[in-house]
């Protein structure tokens, strides 16, 4: 189901889910660079901001991870971004089990797609996408939007 595109179509995608257009107008009406790192709560623990600096790693070394409880609104700001992608239903090697604390559940599977997610294009992973992201070089800045389904 996973939807990649750039923020300034985000207005097509807000009917996708309730909670789309506040997080897109956030995204779209805020300099994401100038933002302090840590969380941001838009519609308490329902709509939440995250504000990362990561390093970016191989392929090898991402994790393929999954959620129940939220949808990912990812977007990097800083550099491009690969991530990888395979349908949930598709992984039957389970790394983690899920942890309904943190959301979230780790997979050995490999992507089936890899996708180029240049600065200020978003992409949105639903609880049916098990993704790998963090694949690129260096340091940067990444916005990602928890949203709950």
């Amino acid at each position: 189901i996973m939807i990649l595109d750039s923020l300034k179509n985000s207005e097509k995608y807000c009917s996708v889910h309730p909670r789309f257009k506040k997080a897109f107008d956030y995204l779209n009406n805020t300099d994401l660079m100038a933002l302090t790192a840590g969380k941001i709560e838009l519609e308490g623990a329902d709509l939440v901001v995250n504000v990362v600096d990561i390093t970016a790693k191989t392929e090898a070394e991402a994790k393929m991870e999954a959620h129940k409880e939220f949808i990912d609104i990812q977007v990097p700001v800083g550099n491009a971004e690969t991530m990888g992608w395979i349908a949930l239903d598709a992984c039957k090697n389970e790394t983690m089990p899920y942890d309904s604390e943190k959301d979230l559940m780790f997979f050995g599977d490999k992507a089936t797609s890899f996708l180029n997610v240049q600065p200020y294009e978003f992409i949105v992973f639903f609880p049916e996408d098990a993704h790998q992201p963090g694949i690129g070089n260096g340091t940067y800045r990444k916005i990602i939007v928890k949203v709950r389904v």
